[in-house]
């Protein structure tokens, strides 16, 4: 299928008989930096568009076939207030902080949905039960009518064994506090708390941080 350039390309206005788009071209921002933004974003075009898979691929940086470039949030959403009809990519609470007009997109089920706290809710949900053990996953594109199909883990890489057990310990500790107590802080920063199953999965990883063979945590 080829890409939309045009903003009145039929397809999109089918999606949005209620909007009077615009005849002009469609100009496309995005990161110029490498960022995990760019990695989420781009493995779900993977996942709906071969095209895109086959010859743009998905990574932390590409090689984008068009567009403006913008470095981080704040660059991209500039390039976006300052060019007329552009649309670029942004992380959610950047782009509820900043005030920015946010597009619905459809999702798995069929629905157009607006990214939010819930549909970031729904889409982790979905596809909870696709984690595996070490945790290395994309959920881009999960099951559920309330799904937003572009969202993603925060991941931290650790050492399972540590050197130091009183630096490891701490790590652990801090680690431990972060999936449980912390979680509350998640939502008023507008991301979504873990499910209490993917928890509990966590704990057992957790579990496993050892120095000098001896584990860091009860």
């Amino acid at each position: 299928m080829s890409r939309a350039r045009v903003w009145d390309d039929p397809r999109l206005v089918r999606a949005n008989p209620s909007v009077a788009l615009p005849a002009a071209d469609l100009v496309v921002v995005h990161r110029s930096d490498g960022s995990g933004t760019t990695a989420i974003f781009t493995n779900y075009l993977g996942k709906v568009s071969p095209t895109w898979k086959s010859r743009v691929g998905e990574g932390t940086s590409v090689n984008w076939p068009v567009g403006l470039g913008g470095k981080g949030n704040e660059g991209v959403a500039q390039l976006v207030d300052r060019t007329p009809n552009a649309i670029g990519y942004v992380e959610l609470a950047y782009a509820v902080t900043s005030g920015m007009t946010l597009g619905a997109v459809r999702n798995r089920a069929g629905r157009f949905v607006a990214p939010s706290l819930e549909s970031t809710r729904a889409a982790v949900a979905g596809a909870v039960d696709m984690v595996p053990d070490d945790f290395r996953v994309f959920i881009t594109d999960p099951p559920g009518p309330g799904a937003y199909p572009i969202a993603g883990f925060t991941w931290i890489l650790i050492r399972q064994e540590q050197r130091d057990a009183r630096t490891g310990k701490a790590l652990a500790e801090f680690l431990w506090w972060a999936t449980h107590e912390g979680q509350r802080h998640a939502a008023p920063l507008l991301y979504a708390p873990l499910p209490a199953r993917l928890v509990d999965r966590i704990e057992v990883s957790l579990r496993r941080i050892t120095a000098g063979g001896h584990p860091l945590l009860p």
